[in-house]
């Protein structure tokens, strides 16, 4: 009696009191904890630190003699950034001449290289074609090639007496100096109607130390060159994201739209391109991303030749840093470029989110109820 007496309060509260303090999900989340950390530990020694650091040389003007981090070293504040945007000098017409450059090569890259990437998604995509494993292998090939290679390739393709200007001379066409020629496409169709020379309205007063006649010049010749170069070797990995994305397009909503009476272009119109937007918005991103950071193919083929006409930001801040060693204002335009992509990013993503919210629901004749009793 005495026993079961002792027992009983342990009975009655359902067992033994539970030690208090962390429980089960308190060890998950420590156990969760160590398995990241050597992760974290990592990318904060490789990755955030040297961003960090980088941050700090841009605001100083270290020449890279000894270490930025002493008392050394010139503390200049923002003048790094102040000069490429404020100042008259070479810094900033350099600086906003490639800019201009690069403008241009994003605007005819990143539509290009989609459009191309999504046209052969729909070839390789098609039940139809027979040898799909070859044609894949094919149009990703030269995306897993050496970007280095291509390019001594395209130099020798590209240079005057090379095969590029061999084929055009077969239609009677004397093809240009590709890597000589410092004048822009713009410039070219208007002194093709007589306006070789800028004229009077936008000879000057163009913002940051251009004229509009400079920013209005277009990509020089050895620009598309490099264009098509880049156009040529990314699209085959931007062809596979689009292929992923049509393959888990429910066959049988085309099959629904097919015997309501749409045409092959209203098919991909109106069911196609909405089911894989979110793989157009992801190729948009990184085609975006990838062609501001342009670098190995310029320094190759022209180092920012001729006259500048392909000089970009990312090869300014390189050349800026090991060349003119002027460390701080290499970061400096490192930074801005950072800025430039996160905006962009950012500004296009809120413009595919405002198609999607505010654009009037349309073209829903191709979704029929299925009758009661037919098979799904």
């Amino acid at each position: 009696m005495a026993t079961e007496a002792i027992a009983a309060p342990a009975t009655a509260t359902g067992g033994p009191e539970r030690r208090r303090g962390r429980g089960v999900r308190g060890d998950e989340n420590l156990a969760g904890w160590l398995f990241v950390a050597p992760v974290i530990v990592i990318l904060g020694l490789f990755l955030l630190l040297p961003i960090l650091m980088a941050l700090w040389v841009s605001l100083t003007d270290w020449n890279g003699q000894g270490s930025p981090f002493t008392s050394k070293v010139p503390f200049v504040g923002a003048d790094n950034y102040t000069r490429l945007f404020t100042e008259d000098g070479l810094a900033r017409r350099d600086f906003m001449t490639s800019i201009r450059n690069n403008g241009y090569y994003v605007a005819i890259v990143v539509p290009a290289q989609t459009a191309l990437a999504l046209g052969l998604a729909l070839v390789v995509n098609n039940r139809m074609l027979k040898g799909k494993a070859f044609f894949r292998s094919a149009f990703y090939f030269p995306s897993v090639t050496s970007s280095v290679a291509i390019s001594v390739v395209f130099l020798f393709l590209f240079a005057n007496s090379g095969a590029v200007n061999a084929l055009l001379g077969v239609f009677g066409v004397d093809g240009p100096q590709w890597f000589a020629d410092s004048r822009g496409l713009l410039h070219l169709l208007l002194g093709a109607v007589g306006m070789d020379t800028a004229p009077a309205a936008l000879a000057g007063g163009g913002p940051f130390g251009l004229s509009w006649w400079d920013w209005l010049s277009g990509p020089s010749v050895a620009m598309m060159s490099i264009i098509t170069l880049v156009v040529w070797t990314t699209s085959g990995t931007f062809m596979l994201m689009f292929l992923a994305a049509l393959q888990s397009v429910p066959v049988a909503l085309d099959e629904a739209s097919t015997l309501d009476g749409a045409s092959r272009w209203q098919r991909f119109r109106y069911v196609t391109l909405p089911m894989i937007k979110p793989t157009m918005f992801l190729v948009l991103t990184l085609g975006l991303i990838g062609s501001w950071q342009v670098f190995d193919q310029v320094y190759v083929m022209s180092q920012g030749e001729p006259a500048k006409t392909t000089l970009t930001p990312a090869y300014l801040s390189y050349r800026t840093a090991f060349r003119d060693f002027d460390y701080g204002s290499g970061a400096a335009i490192s930074f801005v470029l950072f800025l430039i992509i996160i905006v962009l990013t950012l500004v296009q993503r809120r413009v595919m989110a405002d198609r999607d919210t505010d654009r009037p629901r349309r073209a829903r004749w191709w979704r029929r109820r299925v009758p009661e009793g037919s098979p799904s």
